[in-house]
């Protein structure tokens, strides 16, 4: 529940600060109970999910995911109020039920860096990022912890400008503030205390060789382990093989491409390490689910039809919900 704070103080210091309403929110959960917190504190609820009015931001927050009896109910609903919504968010674990529930297929997502692979293999028609959070039109997603104050303050600064969020991250004692381009610091830990350079700098390996890709004994090599302690690591801490997770970084970099430049096919695939195209579109294929010239042009149509949806209102009035922890 650490990322509920966060939001809250920086809307009611918008107020507060500028003198004005600028924020009006309604605290949901889906029963409309109190959500049960850590040593045995709850969060009140100011109504339930299905009896909220209706909001130009809608923002789902929870601090781990956890299905409970009446989920799909959960999923249904909020994949309706979503679709209505000019604004939608997910934090830290609230995202993946904004996935669950269809919303976030081909925007950019800022998923924590624990669950980074799994979220990417379960939703791979998502573009997973390793942010610390993302605006992609009409949906906002943030990893959580520390980064929630980044966003909110981004989120403030883009609808009232750079001085009042000045004002609320002095009054924060908040003395950086972090672009959501900036990428999560990945602790790698062996002990309590200790971090494992030698994953760090495979994985930095990896990213500074995407268009001449490197084999899984060459960065074990350059990283001073053997392969099967490499494999071993990526195992432990990032539930992938070497060579599964570098493929996954160099489609991911393909996606972005597609996406964010003209290059043609034929330039990204050569530009992201495969050695012909039918290679690439055959791996994009089995990773996203279409080819690369199917989803740059998905990417086109969705973009022109979300664009003037997301600029409908400004996200004044919103909707905090917390699906329950348990039963």
């Amino acid at each position: 529940m650490s990322s509920v704070g966060p939001v809250v103080d920086a809307l009611n210091l918008a107020n507060e600060i500028d003198g004005r309403a600028l924020y009006r929110w309604q605290m949901c959960s889906w029963n409309g109970r109190p959500v049960p917190l850590a040593g045995g504190a709850q969060w009140p609820a100011d109504c339930a999910f299905g009896d909220a009015v209706a909001c130009d931001w809608l923002i789902v927050v929870t601090e781990r995911f956890q299905q409970f009896a009446d989920y799909r109910l959960f999923l249904a609903s909020l994949a309706r109020v979503g679709q209505r919504t000019p604004l939608v968010t997910g934090i830290h674990h609230g995202i993946w039920w904004l996935a669950m529930a269809g919303q976030l297929q081909n925007y950019r997502v800022a998923v924590n860096w624990e669950t980074y692979q799994q979220f990417s293999e379960q939703f791979e028609r998502t573009i997973v990022t390793q942010h610390i959070y993302e605006i992609d039109r009409d949906r906002a997603t943030c990893s959580g912890g520390q980064a929630t104050l980044d966003f909110m303050l981004a989120m403030i600064g883009r609808e009232h400008g750079p001085e009042l969020v000045d004002r609320i991250a002095d009054a924060l004692g908040a003395s950086t503030l972090r672009s959501g381009d900036e990428r999560q610091r990945i602790p790698f830990v062996t002990a309590p205390g200790e971090r494992h350079p030698r994953l760090n700098d495979a994985l930095m390996l990896m990213e500074a060789n995407i268009e001449d890709p490197l084999t899984t004994d060459e960065i074990a090599g350059h990283v001073g382990v053997s392969r099967r302690q490499l494999e071993r690591l990526f195992r432990q801490y990032l539930n992938a093989m070497p060579s599964k997770y570098y493929l996954g970084l160099r489609l991911a970099k393909a996606r972005s491409q597609l996406q964010r430049t003209s290059k043609s096919v034929v330039q990204i695939s050569l530009a992201c390490g495969f050695s012909s195209a039918a290679h690439f579109s055959n791996a994009y294929r089995e990773r996203f689910g279409v080819t690369p010239r199917e989803d740059r042009r998905n990417w086109i149509e969705r973009q022109h039809g979300g664009a003037a949806g997301a600029a409908a209102q400004e996200p004044r009035a919103g909707a905090l919900v917390e699906p329950p922890e348990r039963d």
